[in-house]
């Protein structure tokens, strides 16, 4: 606003100088002095920084014009609109009432002037008004703007904290089901080799005075041996997860990340008997989805993504819709060929439609 206020200003000066050019001017040093004397006071008013300092040059720039004015030239007057708009602001608000103020000469200086000074104050008072407005904004917007970094910053914050809560569960996780399973092969699996490794040792020392008896020793050590490697099969087995479960929840998990990091709409939804999806199926799958779900934000400008996984009686459906602005002639880019490469590995197909929005439609047999 400060920049634009004295491009004003200078305008103004521009405009007097000028206009003494084309009359006779007896006093030129008095209004060079006027001149000067105007041009510092406007400069320092925007180079102090306490309010008062500026309240109280703007007061006298003012008396210095209204001398101008009387002893030097009366044209100078146009001069003073601007510096009693910035002083007034001060203590107004309502633009009406200083429009007032600064049309307060017109009713006692000379109808010689009296033109020109309106002309003057109406433009100094619309340029003035409309800076104001600017400036206003702008403090709002940086305002705005700073609430935000503040917030931003908040959340950050609180998001590396979530990060290491997260960490620290997952590593004492870690170590609560590392001292589960040490607990669990200690108690079980520990005594069992324990107590065959006894028996081996009993009946090693009795198989030269009582062969029966180190012969039921050795077998006891036997039965106990495959218990025990029976225990570690069934632990092992009920540790690892089944196929099924692994490939549908990291397709729920790629989703809801995909889901949050673009601000989508992506509802997920599977029927049937999700254990008949092979391994290679899932990959297949995860890989078509993932590619889908890419092109769909790239190109589609979706705000809705529907995927439904349906294992059927011979074959698994899986269909990826977006409510875009789909095609009327698809072109096969490198995504969709990858797709139907990846589909037809495994004997399956990939059919697309742009008719309404987009969608992804594979069809996978079920082998038996």
């Amino acid at each position: 606003m400060e920049f634009w206020l004295i491009i004003c200003k200078l305008i103004l000066m521009v405009y007097l100088a000028l206009t003494y050019i084309h009359s006779p001017i007896t006093n030129i040093p008095w209004v060079v002095l006027s001149f000067l004397i105007y041009l510092c006071s406007n400069i320092a008013i925007y180079i102090v920084k306490k309010e008062i300092s500026k309240k109280v040059i703007l007061l006298l720039s003012i008396m210095q014009i209204g001398y101008s004015y009387c002893a030097v030239q009366p044209l100078f007057l146009i001069l003073v609109p601007l510096n009693i708009c910035e002083l007034f602001s001060f203590y107004m608000k309502k633009k009406g009432a200083l429009f007032v103020i600064i049309l307060l000469p017109l009713s006692w200086i000379s109808i010689k002037i009296a033109y020109q000074y309106g002309l003057v104050a109406l433009f100094s008072f619309v340029i003035f008004t409309m800076l104001d407005q600017f400036t206003s904004r702008l403090q709002h917007q940086e305002n705005q703007l700073d609430q935000m970094r503040k917030d931003l910053a908040k959340l950050s914050k609180s998001l590396n904290e979530n990060k290491e809560f997260i960490r620290q569960s997952e590593y004492t996780f870690k170590l609560e089901e590392r001292n589960r399973l040490a607990q669990m092969f200690h108690d079980n699996i520990g005594h069992a080799m324990t107590g065959a490794l006894i028996q081996m040792e009993a009946s090693k020392r009795l198989l030269d005075r009582d062969k029966i008896k180190a012969q039921e020793l050795l077998q006891n050590a036997i039965n106990i041996s495959k218990e025990g490697i029976e225990n570690i099969r069934v632990t092992l087995k009920s540790l690892k997860p089944p196929s099924e479960q692994m490939g549908i929840n990291r397709l729920k998990l790629f989703v809801d990340e995909f889901s949050a990091k673009h601000s989508l709409s992506i509802p997920f939804v599977y029927k049937g008997n999700i254990e008949r999806i092979t391994p290679i199926q899932w990959k297949v799958i995860q890989e078509n989805v993932t590619e889908a779900l890419t092109n769909s934000l790239k190109y589609s400008h979706a705000t809705v993504i529907s995927i439904e996984l349906h294992v059927l009686n011979t074959m698994i459906k899986a269909e990826i819709k977006d409510n875009g602005k789909g095609t009327e002639k698809i072109k096969k880019g490198m995504g969709i060929i990858g797709m139907e490469e990846r589909a037809a590995s495994i004997n399956g197909t990939i059919i697309v439609d742009g008719t309404e929005g987009f969608s992804v439609r594979m069809l996978l047999p079920i082998q038996s």
